[in-house]
């Protein structure tokens, strides 16, 4: 849960301009994810994240941390969502732990596969579109060394 948690912290700091723990602890209960004020707080810290000026007295959250750092959070959080993937063609279906799909998908979104043109996740099924059946052949052995961990 944490994982997911994290993963979706980086997602909403990304896509909105967060100024607050209030307005993070907000939008993650909208998002399922019910916290606390001190969690948010504990979560922040521990994913580096800081205020930078955006003009106007008005501040929002950043990651600070290093690309490799934010690469082996995402490789983390799709490890410990994962259960197993099977190809149809140039589609990757991905299964995950209940609950877990969309912060898996967030994780894919954010690491390096470009052989995937979208996906659509669900509670624990990902269905990834990927470029072309030999691209999706590659892009299983990449995400199999992700989870045995020989990769980030």
């Amino acid at each position: 849960m944490k994982s997911g948690r994290h993963a979706k912290i980086l997602e909403l700091v990304r896509k909105y301009e967060i100024e607050t723990q209030e307005e993070l602890s907000e939008r993650l209960i909208a998002e399922g994810y019910p916290v606390t004020q001190a969690t948010v707080s504990r979560d922040i810290r521990q994913l580096h994240l800081v205020k930078i000026s955006r003009g106007g007295g008005r501040q929002k959250y950043v990651a600070q941390a290093g690309d490799r750092e934010l690469e082996e959070k995402y490789a983390r959080v799709f490890r410990e969502g994962f259960l197993s993937m099977e190809k149809a063609q140039n589609i990757l279906v991905v299964k995950t732990v209940s609950g877990m799909a969309m912060a898996v998908a967030a994780a894919l979104d954010h690491m390096d596969c470009h052989e995937i043109v979208g996906s659509i996740a669900g509670d624990d099924t990902i269905m990834c579109a990927v470029r072309t059946v030999s691209d999706t052949e590659k892009l299983m052995e990449h995400l199999q060394r992700i989870v045995d961990e020989r990769e980030y």
